[in-house]
């Protein structure tokens, strides 16, 4: 092999044009929003084209790093990630009855974001590890091991849903169950969880319908707020819904055209950007960007499956749950499928430590697709 062939970086463009393109969207439909919010809230996509460029010398300061430095210090990545939990805790910024945020001047930073990244490279690593030393695990090595993995991933858990955050708990279970899914682990350890799930949710459902004040004292008034916004969703009756419903609705094909959203509605410019863009550029407009995010997702499948390290096919694995997870949630829960849980749209909301921890996980990936693009004839 000709050592002159071989160049240090090579993006993937089915990945690296997408991302453009979402910049784009995104520093486009957080504009749409400024007629309808306050002053303070005018310059925001422009905050967002500074997030956008610093996301951009992240990833690629990741690829000067290389994921094989993320795995052998996954430990001080998830130590740094949970002492920074705790530490919102004490010294955040309380934001709408919830303590996510270390305030610098006027810049938010939420440790939430950065801990699925810490977690996606941890568990990557423990899962690689089992199983190259248990090539044909018996059942108490595996037990063992899921015990160890219950208690890395509660800790970070615990310490989210106190702020509280259930958004991001259920990015964190949700990348736990699918990399232990994709890692081997057998197969009746997902029906136990399941059963353990369905028997929780559906004891607190019993007691949430026969007795609310019980409820409220068990699980706190917190909890039963969250319980009263699905509520709210199944009758179509949330404030968010029934505008976002609104604007969406009188869009047409075409939508009310460019910066004409015709209704304001909550946290228009991060939960509710798909609604902006439906309403200003109607079902063209959404349809074009829902092909782009599946073009996106597919091309990172493919790069899953080009590479031969299985450690970064955990990675992606992880990645890929919670880029479905929030599209589909926030897509359908902006036009009444699911129920409202302030989760927002991958690389389109606005949103500095959403967006910088993406660009984090887009570095990550662009390692592995560069393990293959690399050398050239």
């Amino acid at each position: 092999m000709n050592i002159k062939n071989i160049s240090k970086f090579k993006v993937e463009k089915s990945i690296l044009i997408p991302i453009i393109l979402f910049g784009i969207i995104s520093v486009i439909a957080i504009y749409c929003t400024r007629s309808l919010l306050g002053s303070e809230f005018q310059n925001y996509y422009l905050k967002q084209i500074i997030w956008y460029t610093l996301g951009i010398a992240i990833a690629y300061l990741m690829m000067l790093l290389g994921n094989k430095f993320l795995y052998q210090n996954a430990w001080w990545f998830y130590i740094i990630g949970v002492l920074s939990l705790f530490l919102v805790l004490i010294f955040g910024k309380e934001i709408k009855n919830a303590t996510c945020w270390f305030k610098i001047g006027s810049l938010s930073i939420q440790p939430s974001e950065f801990m699925k990244v810490f977690l996606i490279i941890m568990l990557s690593k423990l899962i690689n590890d089992f199983n190259e030393t248990h090539t044909n695990p018996e059942i108490i090595d595996e037990f063992k091991f899921l015990i160890k993995i219950i208690i890395i991933v509660s800790i970070p858990s615990i310490l989210t849903f106190i702020e509280p955050d259930t958004g991001a708990v259920m990015m964190y279970l949700i990348i736990t169950v699918v990399m232990l899914f994709i890692g081997g682990i057998r197969k009746r350890w997902f029906l136990l969880l399941f059963l353990l799930i369905a028997t929780v949710l559906g004891g607190g459902a019993i007691i949430y319908i026969t007795n609310q004040d019980l409820f409220t004292n068990i699980f706190g008034s917190t909890l039963f707020y969250r319980i009263d916004r699905i509520v709210n969703w199944s009758n179509e009756s949330g404030l968010q819904l029934t505008k976002s419903l609104t604007a969406i609705g009188s869009a047409g094909i075409l939508g009310h055209g460019f910066n004409h959203t015709p209704i304001y509605f909550p946290e228009m410019q991060t939960d509710f950007i798909f609604a902006v863009i439906a309403s200003n550029f109607g079902l063209l407009g959404a349809s074009l960007l829902i092909i782009l995010i599946i073009f996106f997702d597919i091309n990172i499948i493919n790069t899953a499956n080009k590479t031969t390290d299985i450690t970064d096919k955990y990675a992606i694995a992880g990645i890929l749950a919670i880029l479905l997870f929030q599209q589909i949630q926030n897509i359908s829960m902006t036009i009444g499928l699911l129920p409202i849980m302030g989760i927002t749209l991958p690389f389109i909301s606005y949103g500095g430590s959403s967006l910088l921890s993406y660009m984090l996980l887009v570095g990550i990936i662009f390692n592995v697709s560069n393990e293959s693009l690399r050398f050239t004839n």
